[in-house]
């Protein structure tokens, strides 16, 4: 069974891990996705490391915080919305591996957020 705590910590592994990726071989990243910088990657990493725990603290919290949880699943939407903008106008002229990559990503975050919402909803209807 799915539930809100395994859907935070499946969240807070997938977006540390992540983070770990982008600040530790940002200039492996960045040739992958064909940008002459590396220090946005660092800086995505960076955010992603303190997203992960947070979440993970939430996750591990029994009951997780409600307003956290709205606060994740906000910040999981918009990077949504932010990663179709970036695929949709082709913005930072990336390569196509860059493109799909953030497109992979950004499904996943969809479906993190999908799961968190409905997770927050049985919390509600159960507290």
């Amino acid at each position: 069974m799915t539930t809100l705590k395994n859907v935070l910590i499946i969240n807070a592994l997938s977006s540390g891990a992540t983070g770990l990726i982008l600040a530790i071989f940002p200039s492996y990243i960045a040739g992958l996705f064909g940008a002459a910088q590396t220090m946005p990657f660092v800086a995505v990493g960076i955010f992603l490391i303190i997203f992960a725990a947070i979440v993970f603290t939430q996750g591990r919290k029994n009951p997780p915080s409600t307003g956290w949880i709205k606060l994740i699943i906000v910040l999981d939407t918009l990077w949504v919305i932010e990663s179709l903008m970036i695929i949709a106008a082709e913005m930072f002229g990336l390569t196509a591996i860059g493109y799909y990559s953030i497109g992979a990503v950004a499904f996943w975050v969809a479906l993190m957020a999908f799961l968190q919402l409905k997770g927050l909803r049985q919390l509600n209807i159960a507290g």
